[in-house]
């Protein structure tokens, strides 16, 4: 049987190249068909490339770092090596990892090794450096691979102990431990394409569009106690429950109905008014803040929209998101709240035009008037910013975009009845 060659597959219209992130296996060792073989980092995404045959890799003309075009090949795996790969490797004392605690190396022999072998070793060097049992964990990747990704969700799970906070001295304190001399002072890495891209697109939205921001705060009470008073039957029905981004993304899809301009872009010297509301959902994951896009908005229920934004948020934490789920979009929310971001001024994700702000949600006093009198009452309290390009939207129009998010926010039953 010939050889076969393992090529960069396509991953979009606008990816032409990519760099080889790192190589889960070497030359001359054996792989599985749809095993993961190494992975290629795009400025878009990062995808496991899998072995298209079982066999040995006989060739590899691709390092790690290495620029590689679409169509280019970097491999090559010899089908007719699998006997004896399997022949050297019995042969061959597999060496253990001092890291790894005892408890995970006896959950690991109990393990077939089949299962074993699925997980990179990219991801088993990060479990065994935190202590996770990667056997326990449930793989998101193909043929229920234990990815990277997921190995990155067990550690945020598990989280890092705060050292103790020590009482301020009075007097010059000595060191209580030298520091080691050999060590480097300095750590230099260099940026990924990922990284690289989302710089240069910020740099980019700053240099080319006049970005404004506005900001209003919203009382929160309202919403809350809808959640509180239907989230049980809501979630038997749907089985999700009532969150804030989608009552969030409903009030701005009722927004964007009102004025248009925020939902435009400049193409050339003309201006493009979209009719249809694809929302960007910014999502931090291990390599960077990455926008999926809830396509349809307007179309969709409370519910469908908080199950897709459910989706998309842990393919972005696994590293499987795809670059067709991230293309397009018209307009952009981002929740630095769940960081605990009191205020910000978000960056337009270009060629959009507007990208709301969600922060914080504080208990503060503020003036309530009812029954024709004021009174001051504790109530939860977030602050929205908008930011947009100025070159389209007047500060008229965002002002009152936002002003309408608020007060549908604060009164949901407008969205009933679309006032």
């Amino acid at each position: 049987m010939a050889d076969i060659e393992v090529k960069i597959p396509a991953m979009g219209e606008s990816i032409t190249e990519g760099t080889i992130a790192r190589w889960f296996k070497t030359q001359g060792e054996a792989v599985k068909i749809d095993e993961a073989i190494f992975e290629v980092e795009t400025d878009k995404v990062t995808q496991e490339i899998y072995a298209p045959s079982a066999g040995t890799i006989k060739t590899i003309l691709k390092k790690e770092g290495e620029n590689v075009a679409v169509g280019e090949v970097v491999a090559v795996i010899d089908p007719q090596g699998v006997a004896a790969a399997k022949e050297a490797a019995a042969s061959t004392p597999q060496p253990t990892t001092p890291t790894a605690s005892a408890p995970a190396k006896a959950a690991s022999s109990s393990q077939p090794a089949s299962m074993a072998q699925t997980v990179p070793p990219a991801a088993k060097k990060i479990a065994a450096e935190h202590g996770i049992d990667t056997v326990s964990l449930e793989g998101s990747g193909k043929h229920g691979q234990v990815t990277k990704g997921d190995v990155l969700e067990a550690v945020q799970r598990k989280g890092e102990a705060p050292p103790t906070a020590k009482p301020a001295a009075q007097q010059t304190v000595t060191p209580s431990r030298t520091r080691d001399e050999t060590a480097e002072r300095e750590t230099i890495q260099p940026m990924s394409r990922l990284r690289r891209a989302i710089a240069d697109r910020l740099v980019s939205a700053q240099q080319t569009a006049a970005i404004l921001t506005t900001f209003n705060e919203v009382d929160m009470k309202p919403a809350m106690d809808l959640r509180a008073k239907y989230n049980d039957d809501f979630q038997k029905k749907y089985g999700v429950k009532i969150g804030f981004m989608s009552l969030f993304t409903k009030a701005v899809v009722h927004a964007l109905q009102e004025l248009p301009a925020v939902n435009a872009e400049i193409r050339g010297t003309d201006i493009v008014y979209k009719n249809y509301y694809d929302i960007g959902v910014a999502v931090g994951g291990p390599r960077g803040l990455v926008v999926p896009i809830v396509r349809n908005a307007d179309q969709l229920h409370f519910a469908e929209i908080e199950m897709e934004i459910a989706r998309l948020a842990e393919r972005v934490r696994s590293g499987t998101i795809t670059l067709p789920e991230m293309e397009g979009g018209t307009f952009t929310i981002s929740n630095g709240g769940i960081y605990g971001s009191m205020m910000s001024t978000p960056i337009l994700n270009p060629p959009q035009s507007g990208i709301l702000g969600m922060h914080n949600i504080v208990k503060r006093p503020v003036v309530v008037s009812e029954g024709g009198s004021d009174k001051i009452e504790i109530r939860p309290m977030m602050y929205t910013a908008l930011s947009y390009d100025h070159r389209i939207v007047d500060g008229k129009e965002a002002v009152t975009f936002l002003v309408k998010v608020k007060q549908i926010m604060e009164d949901p039953v407008r969205l009933l009845l679309e006032v």
